[in-house]
C-alpha cells in the first residue's frame, strides 16, 4: 500500500443513496469504521477472479479480526446481477461473510476510480485512501502489506479494535445446497451424479431422484480418504464411468477421483492453489496448478477439464497423469482459429459431441457457446459476440443472445441444451438450423405443489429425446422436464 502516494485523499462516504447492504443490520458509513483499516472489494459475482480473491480476503479477516474490515462492493457486469435477490444468492453461494454494499449505478465505482474487477481499495483508520490495486492479490504479499499498515497505525495511535457484530448466516435447509453440474452415472442400474456445492460434497442418485450415496465430510478444505472423510470445496462439474467419478473441485483448484467401488476419494491433478495459464506441452498433473476446474468430459481414458480462472481447456491422460492445455491462449476474450491462440472467457460447462469429435463449451464470460474441434484443433464460435454482449434473445444464431451460460449438452446428433444461467432458461441451439430458441416455451406445465421459475441453473443433461435435468441451482434443486408429458417437476433437493 503506497501510503504517501494516496495519503492526501480523502475516502468518498460509502453510505450513500440506492445501496442495498447485505450481512448487516444497517447500511455502514466510514465514521462507523473510524479506526479500522478498511479494504474496499469492487466485484461482481460472474467474474472468476473476484471469486478466487475471496480465501485471500478470508485470510485476512480471519488474522485481524479487531483490526481490519472488508468490505465488498458490488459493481454489476450483467443485467442479472443487478437484481438484489441474485447478490444475495452469490453472498450465501461464496459464504461471503463481510459486509456488502450493492450498488447497480457504479457511484463508488466513479467515486474510487475504479476501472477493473477485482479492484482493492485501502482505507486508512483516519479515513484516507491510502492504496489500491487491480487484480488477484498474492495472499503472502497482501498479508504482509496489511500487517506492516497495522503496525504503523498502532505506533500512531489511530487504531481502535474490536470486531463488527455481523448477523449469522441463514444457511437453507434441503439436501441440496447451490448444485453445480448433474451428469449420468453408467453402470447395470441407472443412476445419476451430482456437484453439492454448498454441501462440499458429491451425490449419487438413482433414476428416481433418491439418494443413494454421499461422497466428502462436508467440511470445506483440501483432503484425501474415504468417502466420509475426503474433503471437498465447492464442487461445480464432474462426470462418471463405471468405475470412477471425476470431480471438478473447484475451490481446491483440483481435479479429483471418487472410486465407485471403495468410495476412496484422490487427486488426480493440482497442487490446491490457483496457478497460471497453462502449457502445451505434457507435465505432471499432480505438480501442476489448476485455475477454479469447473466442468469435466470423459473420452476413453482423456479427462478433459474446463479450467475456467485461466480461460482454458485442458485435457489429463488418466494413465500418465500428464496434464495439458488443448484451447485458450490465457487471454479472455472470443476469437476463432487455432486453439492453441484463441482467448477464451471463463469456460464452465463441456459437453461431447455424440462422434466424439467435437467438444462443445460454454464460454459464460463472452455470453456465448463454442466448439473445439479435437482433430483440427481449431475453436469456433457457435452463437456470441464478445465479453460485453449479451441478451436474451431467439432467432437465428448470429443475431441471438445469451447471458452468462454455465451448461451445455449434446442433445441427440443436431441440437444442444444450454443452461442460461442468467436468463434463467434452458435453450435449444439447432446446428442444423442455425437458431437458437427456449426450450418448449409455453408448452410445459409445472406439476409441483409450489411452482418456482428458474434460478440461475447451472447444468442441463439429457436422458434421451424425452427427458431432461437441469439443475436450478439457487433453487437447491434438481429438475425433470419429461417432454412427453409436457410437465415438470422436482427430482431431487
Amino acid at each position: 500500500m503506497a501510503r504517501q502516494a494516496f495519503g492526501i485523499t480523502r475516502a468518498p462516504e460509502i453510505d450513500r443513496p440506492g445501496l442495498t447492504w447485505f450481512n448487516t443490520g444497517r447500511p455502514l458509513s466510514l465514521k462507523d469504521l473510524r479506526g479500522k483499516l478498511v479494504l474496499l472489494d469492487f466485484w461482481t459475482f460472474c467474474c472468476i477472479n473476484c471469486v478466487q480473491i475471496l480465501p485471500t480476503l478470508r485470510l485476512v479477516e480471519e488474522t485481524f479480526p479487531d483490526d481490519v474490515v472488508v468490505i465488498g462492493v458490488h459493481s454489476p457486469k450483467f443485467s442479472a446481477e443487478r437484481q438484489p435477490k441474485n447478490v444475495a444468492a452469490a453472498i450465501a453461494r461464496y459464504g461471503i461473510r463481510h459486509p456488502v454494499a450493492h450498488d447497480p449505478g457504479f457511484q463508488l465505482w466513479q467515486q474510487y476510480g475504479v476501472r477493473a474487477w477485482p479492484t482493492l481499495s485501502f482505507i486508512s483508520p483516519h479515513g484516507y485512501v491510502v492504496g489500491q490495486t487491480s487484480g488477484e492479490s498474492d495472499p503472502q504479499v497482501l498479508l504482509e502489506a496489511v500487517t506492516e499498515a497495522l503496525r504503523q497505525y498502532h505506533g500512531e495511535g489511530l487504531m481502535r479494535p474490536g470486531a463488527l457484530d455481523l448477523p449469522e448466516p441463514v444457511v437453507p435447509a434441503g439436501s441440496l445446497l447451490f448444485p453445480g453440474k448433474v451428469k449420468p452415472l453408467p453402470g447395470p442400474d441407472k443412476g445419476w451424479v451430482v456437484a453439492d456445492a454448498g454441501h462440499h460434497q458429491v451425490v449419487l442418485l438413482d433414476d428416481e431422484g433418491q439418494e443413494l450415496l454421499r461422497f466428502g465430510s462436508g467440511r470445506e478444505g483440501p483432503g484425501d480418504g474415504a468417502a466420509s472423510h475426503g474433503v471437498f470445496s465447492s464442487p461445480q462439474g464432474l462426470v462418471a464411468d463405471e468405475d470412477s467419478v471425476y470431480v471438478a473441485d473447484t475451490g481446491n483448484h483440483a481435479v479429483r477421483r471418487i472410486d465407485r467401488a471403495t468410495g476412496e476419494i484422490t487427486t488426480l491433478a493440482g497442487t490446491g492453489k490457483r496457478g497460471p495459464a497453462l502449457g502445451f506441452d505434457p507435465v505432471p498433473g499432480l505438480a501442476t496448478a489448476l485455475a477454479s476446474p469447473w466442468d469435466l468430459e470423459l473420452k476413453g481414458r482423456t479427462l478433459y477439464i474446463a479450467n475456467a480462472g485461466t480461460h482454458q481447456l485442458a485435457a489429463l491422460d488418466l494413465d500418465t497423469g500428464e496434464l495439458r492445455a488443448i484451447a485458450g491462449s490465457g487471454a479472455e476474450g472470443l476469437h476463432d482459429g487455432p486453439a492453441a491462440e484463441m482467448p477464451l472467457a471463463q469456460p464452465s460447462g463441456l459437453s461431447l459431441s455424440p462422434d466424439g469429435a467435437t467438444l462443445y463449451f460454454a464460454d459464460s464470460e463472452t455470453s456465448s457457446v463454442r466448439a473445439l474441434d479435437l482433430t483440427s484443433g481449431t475453436v469456433r464460435t457457435l452463437v456470441g459476440t464478445g465479453l460485453f454482449d449479451f441478451g436474451n434473445e431467439d432467432g437465428p444464431l448470429d443475431r441471438a443472445k445469451l447471458q452468462h451460460p454455465l451448461g451445455v449438452a449434446a442433445w441427440g446428433n443436431g441440437k444442444l441444451l444450454v443452461a442460461d444461467s442468467y436468463n434463467a432458461a434452458i435453450r435449444v441451439l439447432d446446428l442444423e438450423t442455425g437458431t437458437l430458441m427456449e426450450l418448449e416455451q409455453g408448452r410445459i406445465t409445472c406439476i409441483d405443489p409450489v411452482c418456482l421459475p428458474y434460478s440461475e441453473p447451472a447444468g442441463v443433461w439429457a436422458d434421451g429425446p424425452d427427458r431432461i435435468l437441469v439443475s436450478d441451482t439457487n433453487n437447491h434443486r434438481i429438475m425433470e422436464i419429461r417432454l412427453d408429458t409436457g410437465t415438470s417437476r422436482t427430482w431431487a433437493g
